[in-house]
């Protein structure tokens, strides 16, 4: 079961790419969303959990549950459910799991890029898209179509889905003249009809067929830098910097996948273009690294992005009732349920990790039960600073 979990994760973290020569975590050494997939292996959660239909049946698939959008959106789920898992992880006579700071990083980056990837398309309804959308009057698959543009059959790079957003970036302008120049009326795509325009071209350019190479999608410290020097960020705000000529990218709340993000680039295309013009802003080129640069930072901007408030976390801490059970500062005499005196909080990570090692499922005050707290995102974004930021009193 366990190498069938972790080989589902490695399709569900993957990504077609035409070299492999650009594999990269996704968000830094110290959240690696494959090593998170083996954790989740490891520690038992494939019992419970499937990823893609893979997996245990009772708790749900968290490859099909709803996007979270932050490191603490990941964390407050595993938060909120910990005592549910942890009554049925006892009938099941499953001890709880115990998570280093690593792992509990890990495991949240892996959680976060479970709908990153795009599932795989109908190279059946492809073909029908290559016909209805035109793409046959000027390209050429298999012996059949146009001449006006190059025949597709050697291209096998659009196996990846980065090669396929660039290619159509950068070859947007000279496809558009061509397609006014035949009459033919520029198509807009949804992302499921790229899904399956890919599958079909993919076998159609001669891919191997000993399976696909899997690779993570980009470096978004690198997209970062891209966003600014390729010129993005004089019309689009990623957060609180950037111009206001179009959307705000954070603002809008939406993570794309890479066909997704392709599908958008190519329907916006003619209106980015147009506002580049007015702007004498030239349009840039993008190879495939750099397109899974650009789409894994603006993929991964918001997941710290809902950054927390140390009074705030004051609040939270007594609101939901953290003060009934620990000091701070030694007010209750007690040290080792002293927040302050607590150790190895130096990350956010380190704290969820603590937060799940150490809970206290059915805690009580006097002899009695008292409720559970649960938490949103911000409340446990302000919860984690708070921890990170209170230092032990110097005695």
């Amino acid at each position: 079961m366990i190498r069938a979990v972790i080989g589902a994760v490695a399709v569900a973290l993957s990504l077609v790419a035409f070299d492999g020569a650009w594999a990269q975590t996704v968000f830094s050494p110290s959240q690696d969303p494959i090593a998170g997939s083996r954790v989740f292996a490891t520690k038992g959660c494939e019992t419970c959990h499937a990823i893609n239909g893979v997996g245990g049946k009772i708790g749900p698939d968290l490859a099909k549950s709803s996007r979270p959008h932050s490191f603490f959106d990941v964390a407050t789920a595993l938060w909120n459910h910990l005592p549910r898992m942890t009554d049925r992880m006892k009938q099941l006579g499953i001890t709880r799991p115990q998570l280093t700071a690593k792992e509990a990083g890990d495991l949240i980056g892996f959680l976060y890029t479970l709908n990153y990837f795009d599932p795989p398309g109908d190279a059946a309804a492809g073909r029908r898209v290559f016909a209805e959308k035109k793409c046959i009057v000027c390209h050429q698959v298999g012996g059949s179509g146009g001449a006006v543009g190059p025949k597709l059959d050697s291209l096998k790079q659009f196996a990846s889905p980065m090669y396929l957003a660039s290619a159509m970036w950068n070859h947007g302008p000279a496809m558009a003249e061509a397609m006014k120049a035949q009459g033919i009326e520029r198509p807009t795509l949804t992302a499921q009809e790229l899904r399956n325009l890919s599958a079909f071209l993919a076998p159609a350019t001669g891919r191997a067929t000993d399976g696909p190479l899997y690779v993570l999608p980009g470096r978004p410290e690198l997209g970062r830098n891209l966003f600014s020097d390729k010129g993005c960020i004089q019309c689009h705000k990623a957060g609180e910097v950037g111009g206001t000529m179009g959307p705000d990218l954070v603002a809008m709340g939406v993570r794309r996948s890479p066909v997704e993000f392709a599908a958008a680039i190519w329907n916006k295309a003619p209106a980015m273009m147009k506002a580049m013009s007015s702007q004498n802003i030239s349009v840039p080129q993008l190879t495939p690294e750099e397109m899974a640069d650009l789409v894994a930072y603006l993929y991964s901007v918001r997941y710290f992005a809902s950054g927390g408030s140390i009074p705030k976390g004051w609040v939270v801490a007594t609101n939901k009732g953290c003060l009934n059970c620990h000091g701070v500062y030694g007010e209750r005499g007690k040290p080792a349920s002293d927040l302050t005196r607590a150790k190895g909080l130096e990350s956010s990570a380190a704290v969820i990790a603590a937060l799940w090692n150490h809970a206290v499922v059915t805690p009580t005050i006097a002899g009695k039960k008292v409720p559970w707290p649960t938490f949103n995102a911000n409340e446990m974004a302000d919860l984690v600073t708070l921890l990170q930021g209170i230092r032990q009193r110097t005695p």
